[in-house]
């Protein structure tokens, strides 16, 4: 909103700033991460008086959980407040990517909230019933899948692209919806899996964002894809001021969600903020370097499967838990280690990732 006063704007005066995506969004992240600040502490008196019990616990979860009786859940309204504030205050409102990715956020924080809710007033871990989640998600997907591909350039529209190998482009055809579905609905539920311990998910959220989001800024300049040898999406861009509101939100959120958690994330931020990566994902053509900037969420949604297949062929377990970070916890390892060695692995595989836009 605020890059309309560019219009005010002679060329040399502070209102130009306004015209630079960089500094409208470093105020975004500034803005969510006041946003988190001022109304954080309301807002868990809110949910702590309306909730009483908190999340309940699953009773055959590890033993140390049950000492986080009571936590209130619904703490992704606090990112998600923040991050949609910041975006529409610093972004361009005539930017179709950023509508898309809002769109995809929005919606799936409020699949996440009617199944927080659902848990907290029945007191009961199983929320709403997950074929009506997996299928409200599918559509909520799939046309933010035709979104995309509406906006996307015509040689990128309805493809395929694979980092490092800039001239395979594959065709999918209407296929690409499908795809873009899955892509979607995977990174929102493997968020959600991993948001199992303080401050956990948060994290690795916040360093996969911010790298695609660097990534979404160079691929929406002709000048840096030129340079690194990436596909050009015009647009784009301002995908970094969302990204910057996540990051901006994430902190005021981690701020009260560090050990031992004030507050919970709950589905309403998981699932907005893993859709919100797929969202971006598909937007920027990089489908598959998601999978590497986001491996942590892979592998605890791989964890899951496994447990779930094995268990069912064999009536054995894999892991002592499933998600992984379950297992190690099992294992005796202390939370705060798993938390922050699992952050340490997000942050080796976003780098990985930004590799991937320059191999000349």
């Amino acid at each position: 909103m605020l890059f309309w006063l560019t219009e005010f704007s002679d060329g040399g005066d502070a209102f130009n700033l306004f015209r630079y995506i960089t500094f409208r969004a470093g105020g975004a992240f500034l803005t969510a991460l006041i946003f988190g600040f001022l109304f954080g502490p309301p807002l868990i008196n809110v949910l702590r008086k309306r909730q009483g019990k908190g999340q309940p616990i699953r009773a055959d979860g590890p033993e140390g959980h049950f000492a986080k009786a009571g936590t209130p859940t619904m703490g992704g309204l606090l990112i998600i407040g923040a991050l949609v504030t910041s975006t529409l205050l610093w972004a361009r409102l005539d930017n179709p990517f950023v509508w898309m990715v809002l769109f995809v956020t929005i919606a799936y924080a409020a699949i996440g909230f009617a199944d927080d809710y659902a848990k907290v007033s029945k007191q009961n871990t199983a929320g709403v019933s997950g074929k009506v989640r997996l299928l409200l998600g599918f559509v909520i997907a799939g046309i933010a899948g035709f979104w995309a591909a509406a906006y996307h350039p015509d040689d990128l529209s309805y493809r395929v692209a694979f980092p490092i190998f800039k001239d395979t482009l594959v065709y999918l055809g209407y296929f690409f919806v499908p795809f873009a579905m899955i892509v979607i609905v995977g990174a929102a539920n493997a968020v959600n899996l991993t948001d199992g311990l303080d401050g956990l998910a948060i994290m690795p959220v916040m360093i996969a964002t911010s790298t695609l989001g660097v990534i979404a800024y160079a691929v929406g300049r002709v000048d840096f894809t030129e340079y690194l040898d990436v596909h050009y999406v015009p647009g784009t861009g301002e995908i970094l001021i969302f990204a910057a509101g996540v990051v901006g939100g994430g902190l005021g959120f981690l701020w009260y969600n560090a050990p031992p958690a004030a507050v919970f994330m709950g589905d309403t931020g998981s699932l907005a903020l893993g859709g919100a990566l797929g969202a971006i994902a598909v937007a920027t053509k990089h489908e598959v370097v998601l999978a590497i900037v986001g491996g942590l969420f892979v592998v605890e949604a791989l964890s899951v499967i496994i447990q779930v297949l094995y268990f069912k062929q064999t009536g054995k377990r894999v892991f002592l838990m499933a998600p992984i970070h379950h297992h190690y916890e099992k294992k005796g390892w202390a939370e705060p280690t798993i938390v922050i060695r699992f952050w340490i692995i997000s942050l080796i595989l976003a780098i990985i990732g930004l590799a991937t836009l320059k191999v000349r």
